[in-house]
């Protein structure tokens, strides 16, 4: 299976959307709006902001695995 690894976050506040790249091997947890600064978060249930906010699930998501693959990305 390959993995699509960008993925549109449109934020909830303002409605901007940007491509990102999601990190392959874990989940991000938090993003800032460049346009308004709002802190996107995950929602109840959700793994990472790429999931509820995002065109494209994660990559653990789209393996299958579900949230117990999921590990914070490294900054």
């Amino acid at each position: 299976m390959t993995l699509i690894l960008q993925s549109t976050l449109t934020c909830p506040s303002c409605g901007a959307a940007k491509i990102e790249t999601m990190p392959a091997d874990a989940c991000q947890y938090f993003y800032e709006c460049m346009s308004c600064a709002t802190l996107l978060k995950p929602k109840v249930g959700d793994c990472c902001v790429f999931c509820p906010y995002g065109s494209v699930p994660c990559p653990p998501i789209q393996e299958g695995y579900g949230n117990e693959r999921c590990r914070p990305a490294s900054t």
